[in-house]
């Protein structure tokens, strides 16, 4: 009897994914595959790596004891081609198949190669709808047709909407949509701060953690440590553990930055969605439940609900709409490759070798940690947003493509001149000053602007805004501080002009294939 090849990303890890729903058991085998051109398109963390590929496995092991038939391409089989076509082409040849059937890719390049299938395998090829999501690539397209510019804030009441999430009728529960100006207290001296629950490898993650340093040893990251869940059971019990001793606290301190705490009160769950362990809805509602309880304020259920149905949403629909364009769009045109400590986390600037140092070893930093610190610096010197698109990519866990490349190139970047927020993000040390506790122990003043021992961040700042100045000078969240600018006294401007070409110079380039 003739087959049915049902091929599942690393990326697809979810029960319901709409290919199987749409196959039997009885006549289809499910084909997933480790393929070196995946784990080597750019330097990946090895945690993430392990993640992964051990998520793979378990979902694999759950497909054949709920009666699927499953055919595993491990990364180190010697037949293994290192390719996807090369993988769905060598399983077609082993099992008597008539119809591969393929949940929709998540990201662009990938669905391309899916859609070369049928010509190049002369074979049908069917393409479910992924339906994990809230808002359909159609849906946002039509949403932003008419919209000279796209923001985000409304996109997401659309969402709320939607789904109902903290509705009351058709009016926002507690009358307001948004509550993020409640969400930015800076952290106080005292913060007791959950442990992250840690899972203790299996066998099957053992296994996995000792190829991935076998095979990759130059990457970086420590798997000694690793802790992550890798099956939808963990990611469950993630869920109610950060229900349980995060979220009362989130919103008051998701912006809040300390020194030695990397996780705060931050759930670690978008490592979980984003590979389909967790449902982006369930996980809401399962918030929205825990604030009609009374055990959560609503700045916190909204803050932490905006993030997912608001913001993942709202990337995901700029992705699709602007791919395969927006990976190349550099709309300030620069060039400067990332400082090598992006990879080594030895710089003496505390915020960037904190932020840097965590997710060297953990694979993960937060959101005002990725933008107003690694992002902020590399807007300011100029680094080339493909590079830092690359970066992002390899080094955090929750970065796939559709959700990483319009946070890094549109809000972190600016290079999409606007299209998906309506400023770049720069700050000078001033912000990171009020935000976090790493100014303290820097050997640089946050307060002071030129000098051995001043700030990079300040002249930094300046030196960006004056070198852009023809292209954003028009943008009118910048008029105070063009302003400013123009207020200045010359002799000040250039002294923090010579300031910051001096820490320019000192910058050493890295390279991240030298981590291949």
């Amino acid at each position: 009897m003739s087959k049915t090849l049902i091929p599942i990303f690393a990326d697809q890890l979810s029960h319901g994914l709409s290919s199987l729903a749409a196959s039997d058991p009885d006549d289809s085998v499910v084909l997933m595959m480790e393929v070196a051109e995946e784990a080597q398109s750019v330097p990946h963390h090895r945690t993430k790596l392990a993640f992964l590929f051990s998520a793979m496995r378990h979902f694999a092991k759950e497909l054949r004891e709920a009666g699927w038939s499953v055919d595993y391409v491990e990364l180190t089989d010697p037949e293994n081609t290192g390719d996807f076509t090369g993988e769905v082409k060598r399983a077609i040849a082993r099992h008597d198949v008539d119809l591969v059937r393929v949940c929709e890719p998540s990201i662009y390049r990938v669905l391309e190669v899916v859609k070369s299938w049928e010509a190049a395998l002369d074979l049908r090829i069917s393409i479910t709808f992924d339906d994990r999501f809230i808002a359909t690539k159609e849906e946002f397209a039509e949403w932003a047709a008419d919209r000279k510019q796209f923001r985000m804030e409304y996109f997401y009441r659309d969402m709320r909407r939607k789904t109902g999430l903290l509705m009351d009728g058709d009016k926002p529960e507690g009358g307001k949509w948004n509550y993020d100006k409640e969400n930015r207290k800076p952290p106080k001296s005292g913060l007791d701060v959950p442990d992250p629950l840690r899972f203790e490898p299996d066998a099957i993650t053992q296994d996995v953690i000792e190829m991935v340093k076998t095979r990759f040893t130059s990457r970086i990251g420590n798997l000694d440590g690793f802790f992550y869940a890798v099956t939808r059971g963990g990611a469950l019990e993630a869920l109610d553990y950060f229900l349980d001793y995060g979220l009362e606290r989130f919103g008051d301190y998701q912006d809040a930055m300390v020194g030695g705490q990397a996780f705060l009160f931050h759930s670690l769950l978008s490592p979980y969605m984003n590979v389909g362990l967790l449902n982006p809805v369930e996980v809401c509602k399962a918030v929205e439940t825990r604030y009609l309880a009374g055990d959560a304020p609503l700045n916190a259920a909204e803050g932490y609900i905006r993030q997912i149905i608001g913001w993942r949403e709202y990337v995901r629909g700029i992705y699709w709409l602007d791919m395969p364009n927006y990976v190349v769009r550099n709309h300030l045109e620069v060039k400067r490759p990332l400082p090598d400590f992006y990879w080594t986390g030895e710089t003496d600037m505390n915020c960037l070798s904190q932020s840097i140092g965590q997710t060297l070893e953990h694979a993960y930093a937060h959101h005002i940690q990725r933008l107003m610190v690694t992002g902020n610096f590399a807007l300011l010197i100029g680094a080339d947003p493909f590079a830092v698109h690359e970066w992002y990519l390899a080094v955090y866990l929750d970065a796939f493509e559709w959700v990483e490349l319009p946070n890094t190139l549109g809000m972190s970047q600016f290079a999409d001149g606007g299209m998906l927020g309506s400023k770049p993000y720069a700050s000078s040390g001033a912000y990171i000053n009020r935000m976090s506790d790493y100014c303290g122990s820097c050997k640089y003043n946050v307060k002071k602007r030129v000098g051995e021992d001043a700030c990079p961040f300040n002249a930094l700042y300046w030196h960006f805004m004056a070198r852009n100045e023809d292209t954003l000078r028009g943008n009118n969240r910048l008029a105070m501080p063009y302003r400013n600018l123009d207020k200045m006294d010359a002799d000040v401007r250039q002294g923090l002009m010579d300031q910051a070409d001096g820490f320019l110079d000192s910058l050493s380039a890295s390279k991240s294939e030298d981590y291949l």
